[in-house]
This record gives C-alpha cells, sequence and structure tokens, in this order.
C-alpha cells in the first residue's frame, strides 16, 4: 500500500527537490507498473502453490491479482458478510456449497479445480513410520502431547481429520489430545516447530516444510474426498475474473498445482 505524502514543501530547495522527484518518477520504467487484477479468497494450503500461479499469470498479463489465504469457513463466511472477492477457492465442498446455495456463487462458473491427500505428520527429526490403519494407536503415540490440525468443527482440514479418526476407531481417545488451529498452516507450524508431537494436514503442506516428515497417509476411503472448488462469486467486480479463473484451469496454472504436490480433481 502507498501511504500519503503527508510532508509540505517549502523553499526554492524543496521545490527542486521535488521537481526532480517527479521527473524521476515519470522516467521509471513502466514494465514495474501493474495493473490490478482480481480479488481472491483462497484456502490457506494453497499459498505457495497459487502465489507460483499468480507470478505466472502477472507476467503473462501484465495484472496482479490480489490473494487473501486464510480457513475455507473465514472466508466464506466473509464472503457472506459482503467482503469484496471475485473468486473464492475452498478446501472442501462444503464451504463452497454453503456460498451456492445463498445464491453467492455466480451461476456456471463453479468447478473442481484440483485434490488433495491427508497424511500424519511429526517434526522431522523426530519422524518414525506409523501404520495408519484400523485401531491403531495413535493416542499412545501422542502421549502428554497433541495433535495438531484445523478446528474439527469449521476448518476443512480438522473436518477431514475428525472423519478419517472417526471411521479408523481412534477419534474417542484422540479427540482430547486435539489442537485445533485456525487453518490447516498454523498447524503444520506448531508440528514444525515442535510444539506437537503430530499433526494431520495435506500432502502439500507437509512438502513445503523440511522441517516435518510424514509419517503415515490416510487411506482415502477413510474420509471425504480432499477437492477444491473454484468459483466467481456473485458479487465479483473484477473484469478479469473469468479470465483468472481461465488460468487457473489452464495447463500452465496445472503444472505448477503437479510441481506442488496436488493430482487433478476427478
Amino acid at each position: 500500500m502507498v501511504r500519503p505524502i503527508s510532508h509540505r514543501l517549502r523553499g526554492f530547495g524543496s521545490v527542486f527537490a521535488a521537481a526532480l522527484f517527479g521527473a524521476f518518477v515519470a522516467a521509471s520504467p513502466p514494465a514495474v507498473a501493474q495493473s490490478a487484477g482480481p480479488t481472491v479468497f483462497a484456502a490457506a494450503s494453497l499459498k505457495n502453490a497459487l502465489d507460483a500461479v499468480g507470478a505466472a499469470w502477472t507476467a503473462k498479463t501484465g495484472k496482479a491479482a490480489t490473494v487473501s489465504y486464510a480457513s475455507s469457513s473465514a472466508l466464506a463466511k466473509q464472503i457472506e458478510q459482503g467482503a469484496p472477492a471475485d473468486v473464492f477457492i475452498s478446501a472442501d465442498l462444503d464451504w463452497m456449497e454453503f456460498l451456492d446455495k445463498k445464491g453467492l456463487v455466480r451461476p456456471g462458473t463453479r468447478s473442481d479445480l484440483v485434490a488433495n491427500a491427508l497424511v500424519l505428520i511429526a517434526p522431522a527429526d523426530t519422524a518414525a513410520n506409523i501404520d495408519i490403519a484400523p485401531g491403531f494407536p495413535l493416542a499412545a503415540a501422542i502421549g502428554e502431547s497433541k495433535l495438531a490440525t484445523g478446528d474439527v468443527r469449521s476448518v476443512p482440514a480438522g473436518k477431514y481429520a475428525k472423519a478419517a479418526l472417526t471411521a479408523l476407531g481412534v477419534w474417542a481417545d484422540v479427540e482430547p489430545k486435539i489442537a485445533g488451529t485456525e487453518n490447516v498452516r498454523v498447524a503444520l507450524a506448531l508440528v514444525a516447530r515442535g510444539e506437537a508431537k503430530y499433526g494431520i494436514v495435506y500432502a502439500t503442506d507437509a512438502k513445503s516444510e523440511p522441517k516435518v516428515a510424514v509419517v503415515g497417509v490416510f487411506p482415502a476411503g477413510s474420509h471425504p474426498p480432499v477437492v477444491y472448488p473454484v468459483a466467481i462469486t456473485k458479487e465479483a467486480t473484477s473484469p478479469d475474473a473469468a479470465a483468472y479463473l481461465a488460468f487457473l484451469k489452464g495447463p500452465e496454472a496445472a503444472k505448477i498445482f503437479a510441481d506442488q504436490g496436488f493430482t487433478p480433481a476427478k
């Protein structure tokens, strides 16, 4: 954000300096200027990939998208309350459906963008593989520490985690040890700092953080598919929203998502 200049220029020297400054600005290379693109609300787990996609889009179009990252639940509620978002990307189908049912998604623009996997992580220097299977002794492995994941009531990663632990028959034992966080990247950070012995995050999160290691992968059938739907919002005002969405679904972005560990949505 450019802050307004509050100092008043006084005297010939100040006027000369101001003129010189104006000439410098005028002579600045036009390539550094970027046109404003759409405002995007995106799940926190997309940050690395979407930052790279945004850079590629800017290089191609000269326009820069403004991206806000947070939990899908927080972003969806902000959109419901009138936050000025042009594009929304959720980490689960539920929060996109929440907005769609309220008529806050532009008809015909919704689709599934990418998919992910759910994994169990531990600090890299203490990691030991755990066989994730029905009844596996996760609570005993956690001990007096915590299991970090998203808030199981609202954050998609936490909801997926609860579903998986319930399906595997260990939720009741593990529930008291849950450290629910505001989004999955906060859970990742807790494990990376050693403040939680284990965490449940997405495979792409684990790949982005060298201080953690994947110690187990949750069976796909133990939780709903981790799918990221995308759509233009009903109140979108950016004329570039459709072009940005098309780029997200194109081959250049697909390669970036794949490099970050995402898989195609089925």
